[in-house]
């Protein structure tokens, strides 16, 4: 179907849905098997046991930071249209389980308050982030050349 000269886009909301999901995962699945590999190096604590230091947090904040933001552009990449709007939806799907984080951090003692309020802070700007290398990157060919 044509509107005025532009072709519509067609609405694939099962290729959404899947776009959004997989991005999620992804920086799921990276950030859980780099706390993996911390724990089997044993750089990190074993798992039933707090992790209190200060510079093993920013590490794991840091590399989540990076995953969250891969997890993004993924989404973005793979959405069949609005690459942004996939994005920050799949950062505002994150917010919640990190709030829940938070919650869980005041009952439980787990390590340091900073870190889970560090991560739900971080979860909008990432999947911006995401988003916005997405475009940066789709204006360019396999070549480098801008496109657009």
């Amino acid at each position: 179907m044509e509107l005025t000269g532009v072709v519509a886009a067609e609405r694939r909301p099962g290729r959404s849905v899947l776009a959004v999901v997989l991005g999620i995962l992804t920086g799921a699945f990276l950030s859980l098997g780099t706390d993996q590999l911390l724990h089997v190096l044993r750089i990190y604590p074993p798992w039933d046991e707090p992790m209190r230091d200060a510079a093993l947090n920013a590490l794991a904040l840091g590399y989540r930071l990076i995953y969250d933001t891969f997890g993004s552009y993924l989404t973005a990449r793979l959405a069949p249209r609005n690459p942004m709007r996939h994005a920050l939806i799949g950062g505002a799907i994150g917010l919640v389980p990190t709030i829940a984080g938070i919650v869980a951090a005041t009952r439980v003692d787990v390590g340091p308050i900073w870190y889970p309020v560090a991560l739900a802070v971080s979860v909008m700007p990432t999947a911006w982030l995401g988003g916005v290398l997405h475009r940066v990157s789709s204006r360019h060919d396999i070549h480098g050349r801008e496109t657009i």
